[in-house]
């Protein structure tokens, strides 16, 4: 194993820098606690999305002519089945249903069909809360286009639900090349998907944590991390800690007082 735990109690050693493992968005609480604690914040995607060519999804077997409703899980679903279904030359006719897990990705369809004239559902956050629109339509034949990490909670309520449907991988989350960067020597890297853990050691199989203190938001980043070996110092979400922004300052509340 590239590295091991470092078992010892916390010594809350002041914090200046932190990489976070995402793309730096326009407005994010980390720019206050920035601001608030004079620290140094850097974002880098660890992993990125990339679609499967016409080829690789034709292998699959699955035409999207064949299917009556689609499901989608999120933009990236909806930016790659459009881009494949242009790719093979295939139009989705109007009687086409749209299930979506939540509002914002139905009015992201807005940019591939004329939404006033397609017939589209959607949830607050989840897919059981359309669940009367899948009882509904229960004979309509559905797709789910996914990711190569597949969609386990969708899955398991359409399994459940007895849905007839057959999932279709159309793009896959990858490590990013991380090579531009000499090293990682933050004080603090934060991570919020096993995948991202993944790419640390990808990119840097020789890693070692050191004095680097370790940031996970979830459960399955959490063992993750420490798969890998490596001490977690702060863990979110959690009853008095909702976000990752949260436990960082909880922490720095410590280390940089």
């Amino acid at each position: 194993m590239a590295t091991t735990a470092k078992q010892y109690e916390e010594k809350y050693k002041a914090i200046k820098t932190i990489l976070v493992s995402q793309p730096k968005p326009e407005k994010s609480p980390y720019f206050n606690l920035e601001k608030k604690y004079g620290l140094k914040i850097d974002w880098r995607p660890f992993i990125h999305v990339e679609g499967l060519t016409e080829r690789e999804f034709r292998k699959q077997r699955v035409y999207p002519a064949d299917f009556t409703a689609i499901i989608f899980t999120s933009k990236n679903a909806v930016d790659h089945f459009f881009r494949l279904c242009e790719d093979m030359r295939h139009t989705m006719p109007m009687s086409t249903r749209y299930f979506c897990t939540s509002e914002a990705i139905a009015n992201y369809l807005q940019k591939f069909i004329d939404y006033r004239k397609r017939k589209v559902f959607f949830g607050h956050r989840e897919l059981k809360e359309i669940d009367r629109y899948f009882t509904k339509f229960k004979a309509e034949k559905f797709l789910l286009p996914c990711s190569n990490l597949g969609s386990k909670r969708v899955k398991a309520y359409l399994d459940n639900k007895k849905v007839n449907y057959t999932e279709a991988e159309m793009y896959r989350t990858v490590a990013s090349d991380l090579s531009d960067l000499s090293d990682v020597k933050y004080d603090v890297l934060v991570f919020f998907s096993p995948l991202g853990i993944k790419s640390l050691f990808i990119n840097f199989p020789d890693f070692v944590q050191g004095e680097t203190r370790i940031a996970v938001f979830g459960e399955q980043t959490a063992q993750a991390a420490e798969e890998h070996g490596l001490y977690i110092n702060i863990k979110a979400p959690a009853p008095d800690v909702p976000s990752m922004t949260s436990a960082l300052e909880n922490y720095l509340k410590i280390s940089n007082k």
